[in-house]
């Protein structure tokens, strides 16, 4: 069974990046748009294996949030704010947070830090879990891709990029909706920046490269021909 997440922000992008970047990872994600719902959902869902709370949430925020749930839990809490002073960490962490990561941050970091959390908490997971696209295969748990079974070498930014266009496979996606994805919302970057990289790719991966199709003035999909 994958290990189900909680993600508990008022601002819906963010809410769908989260969720977008470890439902690719094979969690389960569980989205709550304020503190009450963020409660009212963990109660409802005691096999939840991790809760990520934004600091800034109507009815109630997410130091009251995380005090709710340490009195009933000891699931591990990530607080995930734009405050990035000192006594605010410290309230994060002894409201009983087990991490604290600021906006804007990395996606790939930010999932990092999600796995070695989980890893602390759960140990490693056993299964080997791969998405096989034609020649190409991600091997999710490795964080390796292979094509004809050589490895391809990555950056973070390429891996994550390939996987989110992979997810929404035959989906046309816009330069912006990929900066925001894989690069962050706030992100300044341009749409240079998504092309340069989907380059790279496309290089890197072979004759895998031309299941990267472009769209000609919108964007980029992802399809096996």
């Amino acid at each position: 069974m994958n290990k189900k997440i909680l993600i508990a922000d008022d601002e819906k992008r963010m809410r769908i990046l989260v969720s977008d970047f470890l439902s690719i990872e094979g969690y389960d994600m569980l989205e709550a748009a304020d503190g009450k719902q963020a409660i009212d959902l963990f109660m409802k869902n005691p096999q939840i294996h991790l809760v990520i709370l934004d600091v800034m949430m109507p009815l109630y925020n997410g130091w009251e949030v995380c005090q709710a749930i340490r009195k009933i839990s000891e699931v591990p809490i990530i607080m995930l704010t734009a405050k990035n002073k000192e006594p605010d960490e410290l309230n994060g962490f002894d409201s009983g947070a087990d991490e604290y990561i600021t906006k804007p941050f990395s996606p790939s970091i930010f999932v990092a830090r999600v796995h070695a959390l989980m890893k602390r908490t759960y140990g490693l997971q056993s299964e080997s879990k791969e998405i096989i696209k034609g020649d190409l295969c991600i091997h999710l748990m490795q964080h390796r891709v292979t094509v004809s079974g050589d490895i391809i070498e990555l950056s973070q930014t390429e891996y994550a990029l390939l996987l989110y266009m992979i997810q929404n496979e035959s989906q046309v996606l816009s330069r912006d909706q990929l900066l925001d994805h894989v690069w962050g919302y706030d992100y300044q970057g341009t749409d240079r920046t998504v092309d340069t990289h989907i380059n790279r790719l496309r290089i890197k991966l072979r004759k895998s490269g031309s299941y990267i199709q472009t769209q000609r003035g919108y964007g980029y999909k992802f399809e096996v021909t």
